[in-house]
């Protein structure tokens, strides 16, 4: 039973911004000690990669930031769901879930205050500091860290696209021995525009330890011994908290020179995928960045399409991709944005009568996309995307599903008799081997892909919601909003939380 001490507070609101301490060293050691309420901070002032000096800092961000992270980071689960797509909403709610349950907040005032700060940091809640098990603790721990160094490397440090390593690594003459299921290596890698080389990534959470550090670091070498020739930079990022303590991150990294990346004409087939930068910036005039979106965002499409019409709507956001480059990490908050705001109050003007139709053709002569989004069940999170970037996916989901049913073992029905028996080791190699398989027939196929894609997307920007979702009707067009969400978007996505708690699910 919890102690008396535990105060029966209310849910966790999302309605402000966290601090989030973070300590930059050049390798692990020992945990600080409370060091993250006592230290002097300096300010971060936003970085397209490392600072300069190597200490503690107390960036802040939005609730909305780090569920982003959330939802995009992890395996590739796409390439098993081409005839269910129905399941991506399951998974989408495994991913933000752990944080939900067990991530709380608490107002803190540091001893050297940062200037900017918003004196609020998360924590972990009493659930889960009295009331969960060992194996839960050890999923939520993984599911943080793996969210947390998603948000630090893209959010806060300005990497591309991140991808698993073992899915081939960045380099295509390297592919066999970053595919070895037995080499212990570390989880993700990716290519930073403004550093120019490549970044092996690996992620820990939970109460990170010294010897869990050592692991990583350990992982980290034996993917730098492989990429040794290349220049390239190892991160190891911990995420760390205890109940009843700040969550803040350690990040140990080290810089090893060596030849500059290579080439998009030499490069990986999966090098186009990782960069430059943040993909939404450059799919007017990238066709691989335009597949790489697309690859980035399908689990995201594979729920709008699959979700119940009731679920559906499509909210106004500024047409002006340009408008939403000014934001801190990947995202726009619209709350504060003032054109967002201007634009939706004038779409609001028209008698309320007016049917939706007219009311699209209103908006739109206005300046005005409707992107369309969903409440994921069973979550507080709505996701959604342009047109423009929604016909991209589709185009890309049906090649891909041509792909998987040629692809030996990937469906359930291809599974040998004796599947069943498998051990969790030889299971885990099966299914790594499926997805590679997987993964470079998509690449081939990657030439043919640039025009189709192209055109897909060029084409979704005329469409209408209803050709696109194959329904006869269109989604409402929500020009009143809901005060409860906190609203956020990228050039072509979109991203809302709930102020409060659950609402219900519609009728």
């Amino acid at each position: 039973m919890m102690t008396a001490d535990v105060p029966d507070a209310p849910p966790l609101t999302y309605a402000d911004s966290f601090d989030v301490p973070v300590l930059f060293r050049n390798e692990p050691a020992k945990k600080p000690k409370r060091q993250w309420r006592t230290a002097k901070h300096k300010p971060w002032t936003g970085s397209d990669g490392f600072p300069a000096v190597d200490g503690w800092y107390a960036p802040t961000t939005t609730w909305r930031e780090i569920i982003k992270a959330a939802t995009e980071v992890g395996r590739d689960v796409t390439p098993h769901l081409q005839n269910q797509p129905q399941y991506a909403l399951g998974e989408l709610v495994a991913r933000v879930s752990p944080l939900y349950a067990y991530l709380g907040a608490h107002p803190v005032t540091p001893r050297h205050p940062v200037p900017g700060a918003v004196g609020q940091r998360l924590t972990f809640n009493p659930v889960y500091a009295h009331a969960t098990e060992r194996s839960a603790k050890n999923a939520a721990a993984y599911r943080l860290g793996m969210t947390m160094t998603e948000w630090a490397c893209r959010s806060l440090l300005g990497l591309g696209q991140t991808e698993h390593l073992k899915l081939g690594g960045p380099i295509l003459a390297l592919h066999g021995t970053f595919k070895d299921p037995k080499r212990k290596l570390p989880d993700l890698w990716g290519r930073h525009e403004a550093e120019n080389i490549y970044w092996l990534i690996e992620a820990k959470g939970g109460n990170v330890g010294l010897p869990t550090l050592r692991r990583g670091w350990a992982q980290l070498a034996a993917g730098s011994k492989v990429l040794s020739s290349y220049a390239h930079r190892t991160v190891l990022i911990g995420a760390s908290v205890r109940p009843g303590d700040d969550l803040f991150l350690t990040i140990d990294h080290d810089l090893h020179p060596g030849q500059p990346p290579l080439s998009p004409a030499e490069t990986d087939i999966n090098d186009a995928v990782t960069g430059p930068g943040n993909l939404e910036d450059h799919l007017g005039d990238s066709d691989d960045a335009l597949i790489g979106a697309a690859r980035a965002q399908m689990l995201a499409y594979l729920a709008l399409r699959s979700a119940p019409a009731s679920y559906l709507r499509t909210v106004p956001v500024p047409a002006d991709r340009a408008s939403r480059y000014r934001r801190s990490g990947l995202t726009t908050p619209l709350e504060d944005d003032g054109l967002t705001l201007a634009m939706r109050a004038d779409a609001r003007e028209p008698a309320p009568h007016v049917e939706q139709h007219i009311l699209r053709a209103g908006i739109r002569s206005m300046g005005l996309d409707d992107f369309l989004t969903c409440r994921i069940p069973g979550t507080e999170v709505h996701l959604g995307m342009s047109r423009t970037l929604f016909a991209a996916c589709e185009r890309l989901h049906e090649e891909d599903l041509a792909i998987a049913r040629r692809t030996p073992g990937l469906r359930a029905e291809d599974q040998p008799a004796d599947h069943q028996e498998l051990s969790d080791d030889a299971e885990e190699e099966q299914r790594l081997t499926q997805r590679r398989i997987f993964r470079e027939q998509q690449e081939e196929a990657r030439p043919r892909l640039r025009p189709l894609l192209r055109d897909a997307y060029e084409r979704g920007a005329t469409s209408d919601w209803s050709d696109l979702l194959h329904r006869a009707q269109e989604p409402e067009l929500d020009l009143e909003g809901d005060p409860a969400l906190l609203e956020a978007a990228t050039p072509e996505t979109y991203l809302a939380v709930s102020r409060y708690n659950l609402p219900p699910l519609p009728a």
